[in-house]
């Protein structure tokens, strides 16, 4: 029951807060979303320097092989499109 009561206080509006434009309103909310904000941060697990590295050099190595799978791939179809340009009468 009170927490009820409690609930039905925090619904209706102070007439401080329209009386002042809702300037103790915003207050109050950007005061819960900053330790919102900093509850939600003591949760953060940041990974560690070997974690970094290797999933940094996994990404590099990823992004050559990728790089010369397209190349080849480029090289391929370049070489396609040109016979059958040669083959049309194109020069």
């Amino acid at each position: 029951m009170a927490s009820k009561a409690s609930l039905m206080n925090e619904e209706r509006p102070s007439a401080l807060a329209n009386f002042g434009g809702g300037i103790n309103g915003t207050w109050a909310k950007l005061t819960r979303f900053l330790s919102d904000v900093r509850a939600e941060m003591k949760k953060v697990v940041f990974p560690s320097r070997k974690e970094v590295e290797s999933t940094t050099s996994v990404v590099i190595i990823t992004t050559f092989l990728f790089g010369l799978f397209f190349f080849v791939v480029d090289a391929i179809f370049s070489r396609v499109v040109e016979q059958i340009l040669h083959r049309l009468g194109a020069q």
